[in-house]
């Protein structure tokens, strides 16, 4: 049933986490070109419910449980998340920092809350690979070093690198 999909399964595949069952469930959800759907990243995780929820009452915020959506797609990033933070990579590198934020390895709340932020970020990835029909390149070293120096400004030093 995948055969005519079989160029959409060929790129989803290359992005971290995603095998070939993975890449059928996405495919049969959201269609192999999502683009005409979703027109943003952003809608396609909304829809899914893979996007952080937001309750705030009179100044205060609560629990900012995920809110509700596909729950057929739903798992499937999440699990593809789960793979990809085992190798190294942009994924376990965006794991590593949210569940820092978050409390640490510790905390099963952060570890959890550091996974549906992969999820949310492996899904992104997959719209994009899907919309453009390229396949997924790793960001490097360049990325990061980008991020890096964006926020050591932020904090009022000046940087120069030198080769």
């Amino acid at each position: 049933m995948m055969r005519p999909f079989q160029g959409a399964v060929s790129l989803l595949v290359t992005v971290p986490g995603a095998g070939e069952l993975s890449a059928a469930a996405v495919i049969s959800e959201i269609s192999a070109s999502p683009g005409q759907y979703f027109p943003t990243a952003a809608q396609l995780a909304s829809w899914t419910g893979i996007c952080p929820g937001n309750h705030e009452s009179a100044g205060r915020h609560h629990s900012g449980k995920r809110r509700p959506g596909n729950k057929h797609l739903q798992p499937v990033p999440v699990e593809c998340a789960w793979a990809a933070v085992r190798h190294e990579g942009y994924p376990r590198s965006l794991y590593h920092r949210h569940v820092m934020r978050n409390g640490g390895y510790r905390s099963r709340a952060a570890r959890n809350k550091a996974i549906i932020t992969v999820a949310r970020a492996i899904l992104a990835i997959m719209w994009h690979v899907l919309s453009t029909g390229r396949p997924y390149e790793e960001p490097g070293p360049e990325r990061e070093t980008r991020r890096l120096i964006a926020r050591l400004e932020a904090l009022g030093h000046t940087v120069s690198l030198a080769a």
